[in-house]
């Protein structure tokens, strides 16, 4: 199947995307599962989980004091802001996998860097070794050899804030179903994606703009 692990609702502040819109971008592409991992919330993941059974991987990308990360299967919502150490002992509590998102991605303020990365690398399950958001090709590469020299899982996300990024990068991987079995299954997939124009970011910033004005 094929598993985009990195998508973003209109539960996040800077997206408008429906949760039938996911639904309906999943079908036209053909994703198996999709992780919602909207940002330091995991409302937009629980409520799609029930509109499509089966679907949805319950994720949250999370604010922490040295950058974002992501987790996954997880029940509960971790607060943004939090030092790293506790955000991550936070997922674990809960059965939850951890991941850091365009950990090496040099335009991103959220990006956590090598630096902080490696403080912290022994403590987490995966890298984003693609998101179709990176602007620079090596980036994405970095984090690939880096998962590889650390002996990690390796994911793709598109990262989509809008319908028509979702897809552009994913895992193909044997089907699964639960938490031990996805992490066997994700040991055998193939990373698929392409790079997104980085015009795109125009729109996050548009829908975050938008959505302060209305509060």
């Amino acid at each position: 199947m094929k598993v985009d692990f990195h998508v973003h609702t209109c539960y996040s502040g800077d997206s408008f995307t429906s949760l039938e819109a996911v639904v309906e971008a999943c079908r036209k592409r053909g994703l198996g599962k999709v992780a919602i991992t909207d940002h330091n919330t995991i409302a937009g993941a629980l409520a799609l989980s029930e509109m499509a059974p089966g679907l949805v991987i319950v994720g949250e990308e999370i604010k922490t004091d040295v950058g974002e990360i992501i987790a996954y299967f997880v029940k509960e919502e971790v607060p943004k802001g939090l030092p790293v150490r506790e955000a991550i002992a936070r997922v674990r509590e809960q059965g939850g996998l951890v991941g850091v998102p365009h950990p090496l991605d040099r335009l991103r303020r959220e990006a956590m860097g090598l630096t902080h990365l490696l403080t912290i690398i022994e403590q987490v399950d995966m890298l984003e070794a693609f998101n179709a958001r990176t602007t620079f090709p090596v980036d994405n590469h970095r984090v690939l050899d880096l998962a590889r020299e650390w002996g990690l899982l390796a994911t793709a996300g598109s990262d989509a804030h809008v319908p028509w990024e979702i897809g552009h990068a994913y895992v193909e991987m044997p089907a699964f179903e639960g938490k031990d079995e996805f992490l066997r299954s994700l040991a055998q997939g193939q990373i698929v994606g392409r790079l997104t124009t980085p015009l795109i970011h125009l729109t996050s910033t548009w829908a975050k703009c938008i959505k302060r004005r209305r509060s």
